[in-house]
């Protein structure tokens, strides 16, 4: 089973930044993809960003030109920058981690608050 981890969530204001990581307790390079998504308050979980193996990236529309994921191998973790944020940004994060090996394996971390107000 693996294991992911999710830190560096918090309080920030309008027009602030956060940096996410989510560190994962087997090498990351064996997942087909990595992923952040959000749930806010009554709202259903929605896929923020996504990095590949090759290391392709893809973003929600909201976090275009705003969030950047990225990875680290070799610490087997991704991060997700975060910046200029918007109280709509207000949300549970999630780490998620894919991967198909004779069958579909997905992963979850536990997920990180992150609060955009003044």
């Amino acid at each position: 089973q693996v294991q992911l981890v999710e830190s560096g969530g918090g309080l920030v204001q309008p027009g602030g930044s956060l940096r996410l990581s989510c560190a994962a307790s087997a090498s990351i390079v064996s997942f087909n993809h990595m992923n952040w998504y959000r749930q806010g308050s009554g709202k259903e979980r929605e896929l923020v960003a996504r990095i590949t193996s090759g290391g392709n990236t893809n973003y929600a529309d909201s976090a275009k030109g705003r969030f950047t994921i990225s990875r680290d191998n070799a610490k087997n973790t991704i991060y997700l920058q975060m910046n200029s944020l918007k109280p709509e940004d207000t949300a549970i994060y999630y780490c998620n981690a894919y991967r198909y090996l004779l069958k579909r394996q997905d992963f979850w971390g536990q997920g990180t608050q992150v609060t955009v107000s003044s």
